[in-house]
C-alpha cells in the first residue's frame, strides 16, 4: 500500500525519506511542494531528480483522500464528498463571501456523529469512526488543490463532534498552523458541549476560537434537541466556558440554531441574554436550515425574518454582540446541519 504524504508533518516526512535512505533535506522539499505549492503529483516536484520522482510514485501518493463528488452552489459555495482509505465518506465545504476576500473551509472530524442533535442531518448517519489528524488536514489541502484558492480560515463544523476526537483535533491544529500556514486565530472548533474536551483544549493553550452549540438557554429543551447535554449540565458547562475564556484570554462564540416555536420565544431570548452575561462571548444566531429525517420528515421550521430580528434584539439585552449568520450553500445541502453524504449512496 502506498504511503499518503499530504497531511503529514515535516517530522513525519523526514522519517519517511530516511526510511527510503534519502537525506533529510528531501523532506523539506516534499513538504514545500505539498503545502506551499499544492502539488497534485510527484512529477510536478521538479527540484527532485527524475529517479526520485519515479521512486516516490512507486511507494507513495499525495493524498489519502479521494474526491468522490463535488457540488457548487449558486452562491459559490463548494461541497466536497471525500472517500477515505477504508471506503468511508465525509463531507467538507469551501465558503466564500462577497464582502471579504478570505475563504473558509469547513472540515469534518468524524465519520458520522454520535451526538444526535435533532436538527442535524449528520446525526442521522450514526457514528462510525474518528478521523486521523492527517485526514482532517488533507481535507484543506484537497480543497486548495481542487479549487486553486488559498484557504485562510478553518472551521471544525463539518461532520462529527470535534471534542469527542480531541487528541487528533489538537494534532491537526498544530499541523495546520505549522505546515499549512493558517494561524490558530483563524481556526474555530465547534462543540456541542463536551466538558472534558473543552478542558483539554484549555490545557493546550491554543489561541483558537471555541464555539459552543448552545441552541437553548433552558435545560429541558436542550436535552430534547441536543441529547448529549444530559451528561453535561448547563451550569457546569457555562462555568467551563468562563474558565476556558479566562485561561486562553479568548472570547468564545455561542452558536444558537433558531427553530420556530421551539427555542425562539421572547422568554428564551431574555433567558439567553442572562445565561451568557458573565461569559466573555459573542452570540451567533443560525436560522434553521431544512433537513430531512431518514423517513423524509422535516422536523422543524425556520423563524420568519421578523422573529429572527426580535430574538436578536432580546439576546442583546446584556450588551453582547449578537449576529445572524449569513446563509451559504443551502441549495446544495452544504449549510449548517445539512451534511449527510447524500451522494455516497
Amino acid at each position: 500500500m502506498k504511503t499518503p504524504l499530504s497531511g503529514k508533518s515535516l517530522t513525519e516526512l523526514t522519517e519517511f525519506v530516511k526510511e527510503l535512505g534519502l537525506p533529510s533535506y528531501r523532506a523539506k522539499q516534499i513538504h514545500s511542494w505539498i503545502y506551499a505549492k499544492w502539488a497534485k503529483s510527484f512529477e510536478e516536484m521538479t527540484d527532485l531528480p527524475a529517479y526520485l520522482r519515479v521512486k516516490l510514485e512507486e511507494v507513495a501518493q499525495i493524498s489519502p483522500l479521494k474526491l468522490a463528488h463535488k457540488q457548487v452552489s449558486r452562491d459559490g459555495t463548494r461541497k466536497y464528498l471525500f472517500e477515505l482509505p477504508d471506503g468511508k465518506f465525509v463531507e467538507s465545504v469551501l465558503m466564500s463571501f462577497n464582502d471579504r476576500e478570505s475563504l473558509s473551509a469547513c472540515v469534518s472530524t468524524q465519520v458520522g456523529c454520535a451526538v444526535g442533535c435533532t436538527f442535524c442531518a449528520t446525526g442521522f448517519l450514526g457514528f462510525t469512526r474518528n478521523l486521523t489528524a492527517q485526514e482532517i488536514v488533507d481535507q484543506i489541502m484537497c480543497i486548495q488543490r481542487e479549487s486553486g484558492k488559498r484557504v485562510s480560515n478553518v472551521v471544525y463544523m463539518g461532520q462529527g463532534e470535534p471534542l469527542l476526537n480531541v487528541e487528533e483535533v489538537i494534532a491537526s491544529i498544530h499541523l495546520i498552523s505549522q505546515s499549512v500556514g493558517i494561524g490558530c486565530r483563524h481556526l474555530t472548533v465547534s462543540t456541542s458541549g463536551i466538558i472534558p474536551g473543552i478542558k483539554r483544549l484549555a490545557k493546550e493553550g491554543l489561541p483558537i476560537v471555541l464555539a459552543l452549540s448552545l441552541h437553548t438557554p433552558d435545560r429541558k429543551t436542550r436535552e430534547e434537541i441536543v441529547p448529549v447535554s444530559k451528561k453535561y449540565p448547563l451550569p457546569e458547562l457555562m462555568q467551563t466556558l468562563s474558565d476556558y475564556a479566562e485561561a486562553t484570554k479568548r472570547r468564545v462564540t455561542i452558536e444558537y440554531v433558531l427553530l420556530a416555536g421551539v427555542n425562539d420565544s421572547d422568554e428564551q431570548g431574555k433567558a439567553l441574554a442572562q445565561l451568557v452575561r458573565n461569559v466573555p462571548c459573542m452570540v451567533n444566531l443560525i436560522p434553521y436550515n431544512p433537513t430531512e429525517t431518514p423517513d423524509g420528515i422535516t422536523p422543524y421550521k425556520r423563524p420568519t425574518m421578523k422573529a429572527q430580528q426580535r430574538f436578536k434584539h432580546l439576546a442583546e439585552m446584556t450588551g453582547k454582540t449578537v449576529t445572524i449568520r449569513l446563509e451559504r450553500g443551502t441549495d446544495i445541502d452544504a449549510a449548517c446541519g445539512q451534511l449527510h453524504n447524500a451522494f455516497s449512496k
